[in-house]
C-alpha cells in the first residue's frame, strides 16, 4: 500500500523524534508525497495521499489549525506533521479529538529537527517504495490476465508475499470509472486507498479492467470484513454524491489461482451494482455463483432474454410486469397465495395474469423442468442486464497508484 505513516514512524520515528499524537487508526495511510505548507494557498497542489508538514507559522491560532485539518481531510491527505516549539508549542484537545474522530494521523516533530532534511529523506523513501509497488502490481496483473505465466508471477511476488498462501480479491467500482480521465481516476484512487486501513503490508491496490483491485494475502476473513465496514463508512461520509460498490471473491490458495479469485470478485461487484448493495460476497451469492461465471454472453442472452422474449415484449407494449410476476411465482413455488401477499395483488388477478403468461410462453409451467428453465431464465436476464455475463479478459493495463 505504498510508504505508510506506520513505515515512517518505524523507519524514521526515532531519527526525527516523530510522535503520533492523534488519529492512530489512520496510521496505515499511504503517502504519495510530502509537502511543506505555511498557508492554505499551497493546498491547491494537493492531489491526494499527500502528507502535510507545517512549522505553524500561518496556523498559530487553534481555529486556523482546525480549519487546516478539515481541509486536509476533505482533500484526502494522509496526515499532518506539526513542527512544534516556535509557533505552536502544544496541540489542543479539540484538534486531537477531531483527528481521532476522523482517523486522521496528527504527528509532531520538535523544532530542532531540520525539516528540509526530513522531507527530502521521506520523499526518497516514498519514491523507492512506489517503484517497488509498480513491480508488484504488474506481477499481480500478469497473474490475473495470464494464468499460464504463473511461474513467472510467482517468482516476481515471492519476495513480498506468501505465494503458496491464501489470497483474496475485492473489487471497488463507482459505475463510471472507465469514463474518467486518468487524473480524475487517480484522485479517486487516492481517496479510496486512504479509506482502506490496516492491510497495508498484506495487500496490493491497482486499477485494472475498469475497477480498483485490492489483493490481500494471509488476511483473516474477520479482518477483511471489518476493513470493508470501515471503508464503506468512510466513503459514505467523505465521498457524498458518489456511490461505492464492492465485490469480494472467494479466498483461494496459491497465487497461481489468483485469476479465479479475480473473476469471482468481478461477478460479485457486478451483482453489487445491479442490486445496489454496498458489498456482495461471491460465496454468499448462492446458485447465482454458477451462472455468474458463465463466459458466453450469447448463451446467456439466448437462455435468458430469448426464453422470456414474449413476456418482455408484452411488458414493453402494454405496461405490464409479467416478467417480475413470473419470477415471484417461481420463487414462491407456484403458490398463488404467497405471490398475492408478496406483490400486494388480489389472488384472482394473479391467477388471471398467470394464465396470460402461460399462453404467451406456450407452457403450462407445471413440470419441474419447465419451472427450472424459466427460473434460470429470470436469473440470467438479470445477469445479462448487469453485464455480469461478460467475463472476457481485458487487455493488460498499467497500474495506477499501487499499494503494498
Amino acid at each position: 500500500m505504498g510508504f505508510t505513516i506506520e513505515d515512517m514512524l518505524t523507519e524514521t520515528g526515532e531519527k526525527y523524534k516523530l510522535k503520533l499524537v492523534a488519529g492512530a487508526d489512520g496510521w496505515s495511510n499511504s503517502i504519495s508525497w510530502i509537502l511543506l505548507i505555511e498557508d492554505m494557498t499551497i493546498l491547491r497542489n494537493f492531489k491526494g495521499k499527500d502528507l502535510a508538514v507545517t512549522t505553524g507559522l500561518g496556523f498559530q491560532e487553534k481555529a486556523r489549525q482546525l480549519e487546516l485539518v478539515r481541509k486536509l481531510i476533505s482533500l484526502g491527505a494522509s496526515g499532518l506533521i506539526i513542527n512544534t516549539g516556535m509557533y505552536i508549542h502544544e496541540i489542543g484537545k479539540e484538534l486531537k479529538d477531531y483527528c481521532d474522530e476522523n482517523d486522521f494521523p496528527l504527528l509532531t516533530v520538535p523544532w530542532d529537527v531540520l525539516l528540509f532534511d526530513m522531507i527530502k529523506d521521506l520523499n526518497i523513501r516514498v519514491l523507492l517504495q512506489g517503484m517497488t509497488d509498480d513491480q508488484i502490481s504488474e506481477a499481480m496483473i500478469r497473474a490475473i490476465s495470464h494464468p499460464e505465466q504463473a511461474e513467472e508471477s510467482r517468482r516476481a511476488l515471492l519476495p513480498y508475499f506468501d505465494v503458496d498462501g491464501v489470497f483474496q480479491v475485492f473489487l471497488i467500482d463507482t459505475g463510471d470509472l472507465d469514463t474518467m480521465d486518468t487524473v480524475e481516476r487517480r484522485r479517486i484512487s487516492f481517496q479510496l486507498q486512504i479509506y482502506l486501513e490496516n492491510i497495508s503490508h498484506n495487500a496490493c491496490f491497482f486499477y485494472y479492467d475498469s475497477c480498483f483491485v485490492t489483493v490481500t494475502n494471509a488476511v483473516p476473513q474477520s479482518h477483511i470484513k471489518e476493513v470493508l465496514r470501515r471503508f464503506i463508512r468512510r466513503s459514505e461520509l467523505r465521498m457524498q454524491g458518489k456511490k461505492v460498490f464492492v465485490g469480494v471473491g472467494s479466498a483461494i490458495r496459491d497465487v497461481s489461482n489468483l485469476h479465479l479469485a479475480w473473476r469471482r470478485a468481478k461477478a460479485a461487484v457486478r451483482m453489487a451494482m445491479q442490486t445496489k448493495q454496498d458489498v456482495v460476497w461471491f460465496d454468499r451469492m448462492g446458485s447465482e455463483r454458477l451462472l455468474a461465471m458463465v463466459e458466453d454472453p450469447l448463451l446467456i442472452d439466448e437462455m435468458g432474454r430469448g426464453a422470456l422474449e414474449p413476456l418482455i415484449r408484452h411488458d414493453e407494449e402494454h405496461g405490464t410486469d409479467y416478467v417480475r410476476l413470473l419470477e415471484v411465482y417461481l420463487e414462491c413455488g407456484g403458490s398463488v397465495r404467497d405471490v398475492s401477499e408478496k406483490m400486494y395483488t388480489h389472488r384472482n388477478t394473479v391467477i388471471y395474469r398467470m394464465g396470460n403468461i402461460r399462453k404467451l410462453l406456450s407452457c403450462d409451467l407445471d413440470s419441474p423442468d419447465d419451472r427450472l428453465r424459466y427460473r434460470l431464465a429470470c436469473m440470467l436476464l438479470h445477469l445479462g442486464e448487469s453485464g455480469a455475463a461478460g467475463h472476457g479478459t481485458a487487455g493488460h493495463a498499467a497500474p495506477e497508484q499501487d499499494m503494498h
